[in-house]
């Protein structure tokens, strides 16, 4: 794929016009159409330095589009982390003191512990907690195709493949550093009916990552009735697309080196790489190896953040859905 450094880059665009909010809360807005439907919530800026999200919610803000069935509730998360960011240092405005999307279970909420990231997500908690259709906007390190993470249960893997984009639906459980937002409550419940989404929509300062936002969102909102066929092309082209396929993962690779040139990988990996033979070594942490499982292992947003606690790799296979 054509890197970003090769482009223009994606830039930020100027939120500010969207600051008050409309719910006492900042860059906060709802909209209720009075009619029974989903209370959705699109929400973007979790990183602050992922840009694609916030010009997926300026558009949608810009278009003032509506609801015609239940709430939609259009939300900016770290706007301070995102405020400081500076494009020869991207990385840096990804947070202020913690990462906002590991901070989602209730004894971290609920605690004594203090940084800005939790006091907003304390503020936010209300909307996503009443939230029965949720989608959460993100970017990634690598210049791989876009991906949407579905959690474990049916349910999500069943909304990801009615929108039908991205193509790949990633079947994962989260990550041992903390509980996401797409994790958080009934979301992860597979009894209940609330359904959360989390899409990475491509590298963060691709300009691609934009337009599949976009699009992203105006078929999440479609599928899951807030709109209509025609507000949503109105928002981005629907392109046609090969029906998703389901990743399934099976494994997560944290890396548990307190050195850090303790963990490598063997080679480079920028994600969606089908290693074909079980037992064969992609990585090595001090000096030990770490191995596929089985055959047709996919490698899945490998990190370039190779920190202890933190996730260096998801791995998963493809598997087979029942038609719906």
């Amino acid at each position: 794929m054509t890197s970003p450094r090769s482009m223009e880059l994606l830039q930020p665009v100027d939120i500010s016009a969207y600051a008050r909010g409309n719910l006492g809360i900042s860059h906060t807005h709802r909209f209720d159409s009075g009619r029974s439907g989903h209370d959705v919530v699109v929400i973007a800026l979790v990183h602050g330095n992922e840009l694609c999200g916030a010009h997926a919610v300026k558009r949608l803000l810009d278009l003032d589009i509506r609801p015609v069935a239940g709430s939609l509730t259009l939300c900016l998360a770290n706007v301070a982390a995102y405020l400081t960011y500076d494009p020869a240092a991207p990385t840096r405005a990804r947070f202020i003191d913690e990462d906002m999307n590991r901070v989602w279970d209730r004894p971290t909420l609920d605690g004594p512990r203090v940084s800005r990231e939790l006091q907003r997500a304390r503020e936010l908690r209300p909307l996503v907690t009443g939230a029965t259709r949720l989608l959460d906007i993100h970017s990634m390190q690598s210049d791989a195709a876009p991906l949407m993470l579905s959690g474990m249960a049916t349910k999500g893997q069943d909304l990801a493949t009615r929108i039908g984009f991205p193509e790949l639906v990633i079947a994962d459980g989260g990550h041992a550093s903390g509980r996401r937002l797409r994790d958080h409550g009934a979301f992860a419940d597979p009894a209940a009916d609330a359904v959360a989404l989390l899409a990475e929509c491509g590298q963060h300062q691709s300009p691609v990552a934009a337009t599949n936002a976009l699009e992203i969102a105006a078929r999440f909102l479609l599928t899951v009735g807030t709109i209509d066929a025609d507000t949503a092309a109105s928002i981005a082209p629907l392109r046609p697309h090969p029906t998703p396929r389901v990743i399934e993962v099976t494994d997560r690779i944290t890396v548990r080196s307190g050195n850090r040139a303790g963990f490598r990988f063997v080679r480079p990996f920028e994600g969606l790489e089908v290693v074909p033979e079980a037992g064969t070594i992609i990585a090595l942490e001090d000096g030990k190896p770490i191995r596929t499982a089985y055959d047709n292992c996919v490698m899945i947003m490998p990190s370039r953040r190779l920190v202890a606690g933190q996730t260096a790799v998801r791995l998963g296979r493809f598997v087979t859905r029942d038609a719906q």
